[in-house]
């Protein structure tokens, strides 16, 4: 990208970047430990004050931040502001406990806005160009990230939200969008939907998808990029310490993606010790915000497990696709096994469509896991037996577990429509 096409952080050189973070790092410890009790007790309890942290390095002597702490002072005692300067709260879903709030002021909103505008810039998007959000919008923070991020830009927004998937293809062939905005699973419900309306998804107006809010892999992007004939990128973000917008992969590289550390500065933990990792090494990423306003985060653990790169297309590092979550990691007889591991082996397994699904059960004293994967059109029985038998045994022989496979018939599995369910748990609350 040329140098004009930047802003003003992208043009940073590494000296000038670190120093910016080291004055605003130091003004967010001030803010966190002046204004948040859960700050000021902990920061008080390692013996701690934000005049010890005087370099970068100095920051791993900080306590972590978890989602538990964000849950046990639900829903407002992570505010660093009086509630009459928050303009936005959003929330998790709160399937699995108490949701996780999060609040924005105006100054917040607009930093949003830019490091959304940044992201899209970085994935292809122009001004004047139409972007597509089929992100769910509401408490959930993608729909409205992307949208005032995309607006920021000058992009004409089309706020298609999830579902009601006959219309999103409908309006894609008549609003004739060049960017779309959506979770990987659910571009693959758009497929299944424009080809069961006889549409080839190669001719739609659409030239990059930029995919976020879940996992995926390079076969993943494989299957999208030439079923639709498009460029996918991977954007990074969560609601805790943002929402989207954290990171983005640059579409003349998509080599992973440059974490705008202008605004939030990252480290990679032991997922066990919490032992700051050299970059160039896997574990878990850790996130403190730079520049909020209304709820920073200190060290917050996010559980994606990936690690940290020198920048390439500019000068931010780069963090490796997030292929999998601590706590979405299932040991299965000792064997460590992520869902993406999977999804490589339907992806490529002919005669089987991208959708899946793990059934964890227990027969006797072990756990047992089921691939159920969905026939693509067409696929005869000797087909599916076959895509069965290759499936068990790359997961024997790739993964080291020796799993169940059972072939459905095509549109059987339920369709994601924001962030699929790929583990259903059938074990009895173990």
């Amino acid at each position: 990208m040329t140098t004009e096409l930047l802003d003003e952080g992208e043009r940073l050189g590494r000296a000038e970047l670190e120093s910016l973070q080291l004055e605003r790092l130091r003004a967010t410890l001030r803010h966190a430990y002046e204004n948040v009790g859960f700050y000021r007790k902990a920061f008080d309890a390692a013996g701690l004050t934000p005049d010890d942290c005087r370099s970068l390095a100095d920051l791993a002597a900080f306590p972590f931040t978890t989602k538990a702490d964000l849950r046990e002072n639900y829903p407002f005692g992570m505010f660093a502001v009086d509630r009459s300067h928050v303009r936005r709260i959003h929330a998790s879903s709160g399937t699995t406990g108490r949701p996780t709030v999060v609040g924005y002021t105006a100054r917040d909103l607009d930093t949003w806005a830019d490091v959304v505008a940044r992201s899209l810039r970085a994935a292809g998007a122009r001004p004047g160009h139409t972007v597509h959000v089929a992100y769910g919008y509401g408490l959930f923070t993608g729909g409205l990230g992307a949208h005032y991020g995309a607006e920021r830009l000058g992009c004409t927004v089309v706020p298609a939200s999830g579902g009601m998937t006959a219309r999103q293809v409908r309006l894609i062939q008549d609003f004739r969008p060049e960017i779309i905005m959506v979770t990987p699973s659910y571009m693959l419900t758009l497929l299944d939907e424009f080809e069961r309306q006889g549409v080839d998804p190669r001719s739609t107006s659409l030239k990059v998808g930029v995919f976020g809010a879940e996992p995926w892999t390079e076969a993943m992007r494989r299957e999208i990029e030439e079923r639709f004939a498009v460029d996918a990128v991977d954007i990074y973000g969560l609601s805790e310490v943002m929402g989207p917008g954290v990171a983005q992969e640059c579409v003349e590289t998509k080599d992973g993606l440059h974490i705008w550390e202008d605004h939030f500065y990252p480290e990679v933990v032991d997922p066990l010790t919490g032992e700051v990792l050299p970059d160039g090494e896997r574990g878990e990423l850790v996130f403190t915000s730079l520049t909020k306003e209304a709820m920073p985060v200190i060290r917050y653990r996010t559980r994606d497990l990936t690690r940290l790169l020198p920048g390439s297309a500019r000068v931010f590092r780069r963090m490796e696709k997030v292929t999998g979550r601590s706590d979405d990691m299932v040991i299965l007889r000792g064997v460590n096994l992520f869902p993406t591991q999977i999804e490589e082996i339907v992806l490529r397994t002919p005669g089987v469509a991208p959708h899946f699904q793990l059934r964890l059960t227990r027969e006797g004293r072990l756990d047992a896991l089921t691939v159920r994967a969905e026939a693509r059109q067409g696929a005869t029985p000797e087909q599916r037996a076959e895509a069965a038998r290759a499936i068990a045994a790359a997961c024997k022989d790739g993964i080291g577990v020796s799993v169940g496979v059972e072939v459905v018939d095509p549109e059987t599995l339920e369709r994601s429509v924001g962030k699929v369910k790929r583990i259903v748990d059938l074990r009895g609350g173990l």
